[in-house]
């Protein structure tokens, strides 16, 4: 059976780019950067959270064919490849004025729900972004109600 997601990709146009945002701005850390001759495998992830990384991948071969790279980096630039990635933070306000103040793009400020508190962004490809300040006792949202831990 299946143990735990290790990897997921996001699709970005330009990796060195990629590192300014979610290294720079977001602050993760590089966690592979390495040259395979046929692709650049570029992953990062949360620091102190090892085994949980995001691939930052080109839409090219070998993947894809060129034509399909080229139909992805279209949708991608318009924001229509959907949800991307989502985080955690400890003071979602806080971390929305840091961004802010580091220009990145924001879809959503900081708005309060039954789970916590989170906001949107887009990264500077396009991709659509969450972060989330858990609520303090959190439940499971099942057909159409809240549920409190173990009812």
């Amino acid at each position: 059976m299946l143990k735990s997601i290790n990897i997921s990709g996001v699709y970005v146009l330009d990796q060195d780019e990629a590192l300014d945002f979610y290294v720079g701005k977001l602050g993760l850390e590089v966690t592979n950067d390495m040259d395979l001759g046929f692709m650049r495998w570029l992953t990062v992830g949360v620091p102190g959270q090892p085994g949980r990384d995001i691939l930052l991948e080109l839409p090219a071969p070998p993947s894809m064919d060129e034509a399909t790279a080229e139909q992805v980096r279209e949708l991608l630039t318009k924001g229509a490849t959907g949800f991307a990635a989502g985080f955690t933070t400890d003071d979602c306000k806080r971390t929305y004025e840091d961004l802010v103040a580091k220009g990145v793009e924001i879809t959503q400020e900081p708005v309060e729900h039954f789970y916590g508190t989170d906001m949107g962004l887009r990264d500077p490809f396009g991709n659509h972004i969450r972060i989330t300040e858990p609520a303090a006792v959190m439940g499971v949202y099942r057909e159409g109600e809240f549920a409190a831990p173990n009812s």
